[in-house]
């Protein structure tokens, strides 16, 4: 818990975005202060500044509806609160209506909750200056205004850069990919770039992907560096396994050289023009590669000419895929027939698996994390209302507003947000309120103020919740200083309604809580049933499936990861399930990466040795992941696997090619089904010890 609130992320915001960001909300109020309008600009401002957050990655189309949708929930709230803010009766239901539905939103995405939060805020602050019905349609045209400038300056280079999004997004994976070359290999860790190439599968093939024969390149182009995955992973786990000092080293020159390739093709890539500066790294990548083949013929030790077999095939395979890649890296080369990837996106709207209305659909029940989430909000927005109107509270708004952003659907979150929100909020307005009132009171002082904090907390945020929150401590102070409101004045009055909307949040996650202990299990359990279905469509030759169920991997080990981390921020976590869903994780993990190993040699090989055995073995395997997801769910000990008795059969089939030309590839095959034998009676054994596992002893489990 302590490391959540202390932890500083990487800054993951562009400078450039930043600068776009703020410019939206400053240039309306500079207008409005020279030509009279001041009213106006602040209006205008408050919406750009509501919508800021939702210029986030991905195709131009996409933000466009996220931001522009974000703007209107934004304008109806904003109409609602000024018009029923006179009517406090009326005002409660619309607060636990909004909170309701804000809270579900949760269910849809991050982007989605976002905008559920700034729906919820904004209704509670227009409030507090109630409107006719001529005046509240004003506010919410203001408020719409400015998000609709801060989408027309997230996408104003559409035209000029429209495929901009994708080129970044692929350049990204390549730069994470070359990083994970240098790196060393952690079997029991995920596979690395999972996020990233989530977000190139959501560009390339979501429904919002741009369109026409530049993005079937790009298809193609992603295909590869899919490849490229599988290789780096099979050999940086080769380079934990080689006994030879010798081979070690060779085969870390080999990643190294591939690493600079790939960082010479992200940068063309961002550029947008050929990775002629990869040319060099290719020369020395042919070189290593070489030296590495003569350290084949050198070796007398068996088990060591066996590792260096496959270490050479799939360096081979890498280089091949570096150099297609490069190929294709500036467009010019073949697109394929990858149209069957989008199939998804043609799909009935009621057939989509990430359709929004089914999805809300879905958690309208209480077993919901969302929906105890949306009830949660809705009664302590409504209360917090109706108290704070109750009994006259200066300035009480900012206890409902304090509740509607502390409170999250899990227990870490609430306690983090809570904690850094009131420290944030103290240090920015006791800094805001010293600057304005002692320092610049002139107003274009103060505008530049607003520029320079509206800045620091686009960049901040997201690296630190708590500098995010004074950065945007002091934002509110200077804009309602515009509105005429003294910063010194309100000071103390806001500190203890932003203090009070904190604890209530934490309370009212006390009295009802969804604790992470109930879910990380079924988190678990659907990450091995999503793995079991990426891992039979390893060997069918469908590409379209193989990479639909890749994608769905991908996003059930975020989920497992993400429950795993807020059961971690748990106060007093039971270390018996701790230690099991760590284990459990990281076994899930070993098997996944020896599954994509697997993978990367039966693609490489036209006629794959023993093909009836090796699925038999596929088949079992198969059946074992099914036996332990139930189990998980069920939180029950499986049934005996009964494993390693046919992978040792199937290892001596294979063996019989040695010396053959299907030797490399069928000592590859014997050695992905060994690990992934291994990690699965890992497992069993970790479900059927339960609670008496220790963290430490996680990888010198015995195995079945």
């Amino acid at each position: 818990m302590l490391r959540d609130l202390i932890e500083l992320k990487p800054r993951d915001v562009p400078l450039r975005v930043a600068l776009r960001n703020t410019a939206a909300m400053v240039l309306p109020l500079a207008a409005g202060l020279l030509t009279g309008h001041e009213g106006a600009g602040l209006g205008i401002a408050a919406g750009a500044l509501n919508t800021m957050f939702t210029d986030q990655p991905g195709p131009y189309r996409l933000r466009m509806q996220r931001m522009l949708l974000t703007a209107l929930a934004a304008g109806l709230s904003a109409f609602a609160g000024s018009l029923l803010g006179a009517h406090v009766p009326l005002l409660v239901l619309a607060a636990l209506l909004w909170g309701v539905g804000g809270g579900l939103l949760v269910a849809l995405g991050t982007d989605a909750g976002r905008a559920g939060m700034t729906s919820m805020i904004l209704l509670v602050i227009t409030a507090a200056d109630p409107r006719g019905v001529t005046g509240a349609l004003g506010a919410g045209a203001l408020i719409f205004a400015g998000g609709a400038l801060q989408t027309l300056f997230a996408i104003a280079a559409w035209p000029l850069q429209r495929y901009r999004p994708e080129r970044g997004a692929l350049a990204e994976v390549c730069r994470q990919l070359a990083a994970s070359a240098r790196a060393s290999a952690d079997p029991t860790q995920a596979p690395p770039v999972t996020q990233a190439l989530i977000e190139v599968e959501a560009l390339l093939h979501g429904a919002h992907r741009a369109r026409g024969e530049v993005m079937e390149r790009f298809r193609v182009l992603a295909e590869l560096v899919e490849r490229l995955r599988l290789e780096l992973l099979a050999l940086g786990d080769l380079r934990v396994a080689l006994a030879d000092a010798q081979a070690r080293a060779t085969l870390g020159r080999v990643l190294e050289y591939a690493a600079r390739a790939l960082e010479a093709m992200a940068a063309a890539l961002d550029r947008g023009t050929s990775p002629l500066a990869a040319a060099a790294a290719m020369e020395g990548f042919d070189a290593a590669l070489g030296a590495l083949a003569g350290l084949r013929g050198g070796s007398t030790d068996r088990r060591a000419q066996r590792q260096l077999a496959i270490t050479l095939a799939r360096a081979q395979g890498l280089g091949g895929q570096l150099r297609a890649a490069l190929r294709n890296a500036d467009f010019a080369g073949s697109r394929g027939d990858l149209r069957a990837w989008a199939a998804e996106a043609r799909l009935p709207r009621a057939l989509r698996p990430r359709d929004a209305l089914a999805t809300l659909r879905a958690n309208l029940r209480l077993s919901s994390v969302a929906f105890r989430h949306a009830i949660r909000c809705g009664v302590c927005l409504a209360l917090a209302v109706a108290g704070e109107r109750v009994a006259g509270i200066a300035h009480g708004y900012w206890i409902p507003m304090t509740i509607a952003i502390v409170l999250k659907p899990d227990f870490a979150g609430t306690f983090r947000v809570g904690v850094l929100r009131v420290i944030g909020t103290l240090l920015g307005l006791v800094l805001t309120t010293a600057l304005v009132h002692f320092a610049l009171g002139g107003e274009w002082a103060r505008l530049a103020l607003l520029a320079l904090f509206g800045i620091g907390f686009r960049l901040l945020t997201t690296m630190h919740y708590g500098l995010g929150v004074m950065m945007l401590t002091g934002l509110v102070v200077i804009l309602l200083s515009f509105y005429g409101i003294a910063p010194g004045e309100t000071m103390y009055a806001r500190g203890v309604a932003t203090a009070l909307g904190s604890a209530v949040a934490l309370a009212a996650y006390a009295l009802w809580p969804t604790w992470e202990r109930h879910q990380v299990r079924p988190a678990l359990a659907q990450m091995l049933a999503a793995y079991r279905r990426y891992f039979a469509t390893l060997l069918t030759g469908d590409a379209g499936a193989r990479n639909s169920a890749r994608a769905a991997a991908r996003s059930a080990r975020t989920n497992a990861q993400a429950s795993l981390d807020r059961l971690r921020g748990e106060p007093r976590p039971d270390p018996g399930l701790l230690a099991l869903a760590a284990g459990v994780f990281a076994n899930a993990n070993r098997f996944v990466r020896a599954s994509m190993a697997l993978e990367a040699a039966w693609l490489a090989t036209a006629a794959p040795p023993e093909r009836d055995a090796v699925l038999a073995m596929a088949a079992r395997l198969d059946a074992a992941l099914a036996t332990l997801a139930d189990a998980l769910r069920a939180g029950r000990a499986p049934l005996p696997l009964r494993l390693r008795e046919h992978e040792r059969a199937l290892a001596a089939q294979l063996d019989r090619h040695a010396g053959s030309a299907q030797a490399d590839a069928a000592a590859a095959i014997a050695e992905a089904f060994d690990r992934m034998t291994d990690s699965l009676g890992t497992l069993a054994h970790l479900l059927r010890a339960g609670e008496r596992v220790a963290p430490a002893g996680l990888g010198e489990m015995p195995t079945n």
